[in-house]
């Protein structure tokens, strides 16, 4: 995977759409002292890059009936390519899970799920979790309190690196 070189231009452009990725671009124009049509541009081409890869809406998940956050720890017995993805593939299509991540140290994967309260994760852990393919461990983690939730990354000047 290569590293698109970024600009301070690129980087304000992407910590403001951060921000609010509903901005126009005339205000986002405006916000970085250019005229529109470049600001456009380069948005584009951000996109067509793929460092911007879509626009999303935030939502608090308690408001709309997920008030159960759990990340699980999860090991598989095989560590084949083919079983791997195979899990990896498994994964895809669970809706509760709203994140995975391959990870290295104890477990192999990390999943996030989401739930409408605790007898619903137990249901969902003990019918679907456990019954993905190759699962040897499981180990679920409840939320207590979300500290820090996820709103953005951060996006470095290119001289800091």
């Amino acid at each position: 995977m290569t590293k698109t070189p970024l600009n301070p231009t690129d980087i304000k452009i992407l910590t403001s759409l951060q921000q609010d990725a509903r901005t126009t671009n005339q205000t986002l124009a405006e916000q970085l002292g250019m005229s529109a049509s470049p600001c456009w541009r380069k948005v584009r081409k951000l996109e067509e890059d793929e460092v911007i890869q879509g626009y999303r809406a935030v939502l608090d998940r308690r408001k709309i009936g997920l008030g159960v956050m759990v990340f699980v720890r999860v090991s598989i017995d095989s560590h084949s390519e083919a079983e791997a993805r195979k899990f990896e593939q498994e994964v895809m299509e669970l809706e509760d899970v709203v994140a995975c991540y391959s990870v290295g140290g104890d477990a192999d994967f990390l999943l996030q799920v989401v739930s409408r309260d605790l007898d619903s994760y137990a249901e969902f852990a003990m019918s679907v979790i456990r019954r993905l393919p190759g699962i040897k461990e499981m180990q679920s983690m409840f939320v207590l309190k979300e500290i820090k939730p996820f709103v953005a990354f951060p996006i470095k000047n290119p001289k800091q690196d």
